[in-house]
Order: structure tokens, then C-alpha cells, then sequence
């Protein structure tokens, strides 16, 4: 599976689009976004550049693009105008792979820019946008051309899917049952890759510039466990499901491996470390619910159902991968069996999202 392809979130605006079913993603912004905050304002306010660079990487397309780099500039602005500062110029850099709906994110700017100037009023800014594909697994931006990057929910996902995985018949993920060799040629995917992406922007950040990763992440030190492998573990019983009834065929689910890695707090701050960029400011973990809606009033009865809920949300983002590998002709019936596997599994025990926040600063 050639990831940089076939990995990015369903697009467009229809009841299937991750535009529509991110608000898991945006609650992770939104409790995550006093820590953005600080570190962009704490560089705005040891330089006071008249130009300030942002790039938010993976930021897919729908809502939550914009609404991050949104709340970033309002926090500088408003500590810009208590010191009675000029604004300074916005370049915000908007990085996703080629397959993301960039398109979506360009017709949503002018409607975006305007309600900003309207919110932030007279002297603000001005805002340029520009969009970046390419893998953040390489360098994207000129050298020491940013001031601040933020990512969330992205960093989780593999350049590639490690190889050595043989011997994890039965599942698509990291489980109980896989065997050690299989965790091991995960995290040692996860230790290139995240050396990799520090390394490329410890080129492109200016010294003391800011970082702020979020990623779907753990607590325990298992990289099996279950908060972080459960959600998988559930789609690959859906799919076994159809395997045993012959509507997918064993060889094909048996190759199929969900090219992503969840890490704990430590095996974020040892990469950091061992990198050698960047001092860690921060290093926090927060949970979300695996159901969006929960405590949510909605006047729909559809918003009721959490494994109906999960199910969309989880759809939006994996069903290109399962698409690429299994077609088209299955993926509403895996989605409805999964709704209601996890509706059953939700219904017994406590289901969340561990989320792993890290706050970097360029060393000099």
C-alpha cells in the first residue's frame, strides 16, 4: 500500500465526508488549544516579527482547518493589541497529503477571511493563505521560514505500513494477539518516522521557533493495549465476520495492516530527546470520548446511537484505505456491522480517545 496515495479523509460535504463527521477532532483542538496558544504567543512576544509563519500539518479539510489557525491568530492578536503593537502579517501554510480536499479548503476562504476581518476589526493583519501537499515526512517549507507548527490527529499515521507483519493474521492493527515482532516493527516505524518529521522541521523552524503535536496516543506502556487498539480491534471483527461468511477472502484480510502507531507520553519525549532539535516545554495527555455527540444536545434521534456515531466518524477517515485494499462493493455493510459491534462494547464499558500533547521549542 503506497500511503502517501490512497490515506486521506473522505471529501466533500455529503453525510459520509469527514467534514461532516471531524467533531471528535475538533474537541481534541479545542482542549489542546491553550497549549497552541501559549507557545505562539510566547514566540510572538520574544521577537515581535512583522511577519509570522504558520503551519498546520495534516490539516485535512472541513471545519477544523481553519477554526485551529483561527484561534492561533485571534490569541496573538489580542496580546499584539494589549501591547499597543502594529499587527503583524499573517502567512499561514495549510499542509495535508495530495489526496486531501484542498479544493473544499480554497472555496472556504474568502467566506473565512471576511468573517475574520470582521471579528478581529480595524488594524488587523493582513492573512495570506497558501496550500502545501506533500508528506510531512520530508521537508515541506524553505529553511528557517516558520515561526510556529501545530498538528493534531495526524502523527499518529505511518509513512508506511512497517514491514515483518506476516504473523498478525486475524487482526489489521496492533492487539492482544499479535506477536511481539509485530509491536516492535510498529514502534521501530514510529522511531524513523517521527526522527524524520522532527529532523525536517528543526530545518525549517527559525531558532526558538514554536511546535505543538497532538496525537492519538496512550497512557500504558503496552502498545497493544487497549485504549488505543480497541477501536481497530472492533473493525477487524467486522471484517472477520465477512471473511468467515466468504464475502472477503482471507488472504486479502489477512494482508491488510492499518499503517499507524499510537504512542505513550515517554516514547514521544525519548524521540524528542534522542532527536536533539528541539526542548520539550510541555508533554500532557487529555481523553476525548469515543462518541462525539455524548452530552451533546441534538434534536435528531440518529445522534443518539454512539456505535452509529463512531461507526461515521471512523468511516470518514479509514474508508479510503479499505477501499484501496478491499474495493468498493463491501464498505456499508463492514460500517454497519461495526456500528453495531461498537454499540455493543460502548454500552458495557468506558470508551475513549488518549490523546498526547507535546510543546517544543527550536533550540538555537
Amino acid at each position: 500500500m503506497e500511503v502517501a496515495q490512497v490515506l486521506h479523509m473522505n471529501g466533500g460535504r455529503g453525510e459520509k465526508s469527514y467534514a461532516e463527521n471531524s467533531l471528535v477532532q475538533r474537541k481534541v483542538i479545542s482542549i489542546t488549544m491553550r497549549i497552541a496558544e501559549e507557545a505562539i504567543t510566547n514566540i510572538y512576544c520574544s521577537t515581535f516579527p512583522t511577519s509570522l509563519a504558520i503551519a498546520d500539518l495534516g490539516c485535512s479539510s472541513g471545519p477544523n482547518t481553519l477554526y485551529a489557525v483561527s484561534e492561533l491568530v485571534k490569541a496573538v492578536d489580542e496580546v499584539r493589541r494589549k501591547l499597543g503593537h502594529q499587527s503583524p502579517e499573517y502567512q499561514v501554510l495549510l499542509n495535508d497529503l495530495p489526496g486531501n480536499d484542498f479544493n473544499a479548503i480554497f472555496k472556504s476562504l474568502a467566506g473565512f477571511q471576511e468573517n475574520l476581518k470582521k471579528q478581529m476589526g480595524d488594524g488587523f493583519g493582513p492573512c495570506f493563505f497558501a496550500g502545501v501537499p506533500g508528506s510531512f515526512y520530508c521537508r515541506l517549507f524553505r529553511a528557517k521560514s516558520l515561526h510556529f507548527v501545530h498538528s493534531s490527529y495526524s502523527l499518529m499515521w505511518l509513512s508506511r505500513v512497517p514491514e515483518g507483519l506476516e504473523g498478525n493474521k486475524g487482526n489489521i492493527y496492533m492487539a492482544s494477539t499479535s506477536p511481539p515482532s509485530v509491536l516492535k516493527a510498529y514502534y521501530m516505524q514510529f522511531q524513523t518516522d517521527f526522527t524524520l518529521f522532527l529532523k525536517c522541521r528543526s530545518e525549517e523552524l527559525v531558532a526558538g521557533g514554536r511546535m505543538v503535536l497532538t496525537i492519538f496516543g496512550r497512557r500504558s506502556q503496552d502498545p497493544s493495549s487497549k485504549e488505543c487498539c480497541y477501536i481497530w480491534e472492533l473493525l477487524a471483527v467486522a471484517l472477520n465476520e465477512m471473511v468467515l461468511e466468504g464475502t472477503i477472502q482471507e488472504e486479502k484480510f489477512d494482508s491488510f495492516n492499518i499503517p499507524q502507531y499510537t504512542p505513550s507520553p515517554f516514547e514521544v519525549e525519548s524521540q524528542v530527546k534522542k532527536e536533539g532539535s528541539f526542548t520539550i516545554d510541555r508533554l500532557e495527555i487529555s481523553q476525548v470520548n469515543w462518541n462525539a455527540y455524548d452530552n451533546e444536545v441534538h434534536q435528531s434521534a440518529a445522534f443518539e446511537d454512539g456505535g452509529y456515531n463512531v461507526a461515521r466518524c471512523m468511516r470518514a477517515v479509514a474508508e479510503p484505505l479499505l477501499v484501496s485494499h478491499f474495493g468498493e462493493a463491501i464498505i456499508d455493510e463492514v460500517f454497519s456491522r461495526y456500528g453495531e459491534i461498537v454499540a455493543s462494547r460502548m454500552s458495557k464499558e468506558k470508551t475513549e480517545f488518549v490523546n498526547v500533547t507535546v510543546s517544543v521549542t527550536r533550540k538555537g
